[in-house]
């Protein structure tokens, strides 16, 4: 497979709707999913529907009258690869320098400095 390509934001989010339903999900539910909160037109979302089998995201199938689309990459890998472009891009592939960016003159919580500490192990281990 090639390498996962960062999406734009309004293809992202078509993305996130099929992440979270099931397998199969139709183009009226995820008009249903977005809410009205574009005000897309069903052609602008088959659009991008289109653009994103193109891009190797998803597959579609036809059922009956309807067409059910699937993702071939999942929520993980693409979340990865973009927060690998992101510390690459912006943080010179520094850990360390992007949970300070983050936390900077921030208070970490208890539960977030032991979620760090697990994670830290955890790779520790690997």
């Amino acid at each position: 497979m090639s390498a996962i390509k960062r999406l734009p934001d309004a293809e992202f989010e078509i993305m996130k709707i099929i992440w979270q339903g099931e397998p199969g999900i139709t183009t009226p539910m995820i008009i249903d999913a977005l809410d009205g909160a574009h005000n897309w037109k069903p052609q602008t979302v088959l659009t991008m529907l289109t653009r994103l089998i193109g891009k190797g995201f998803l597959v579609s199938e036809r059922v009956g009258r309807q067409r059910n689309y699937t993702a071939i990459i999942n929520e993980s890998e693409y979340m990865n690869m973009e927060t690998d472009g992101f510390i690459s891009r912006y943080q010179g592939n520094s850990i360390g320098s992007l949970v300070k960016t983050m936390y900077g003159g921030k208070n970490l919580t208890e539960e977030e400095i032991a979620e760090l500490r697990q994670w830290l192990k955890e790779k520790e281990q690997q």
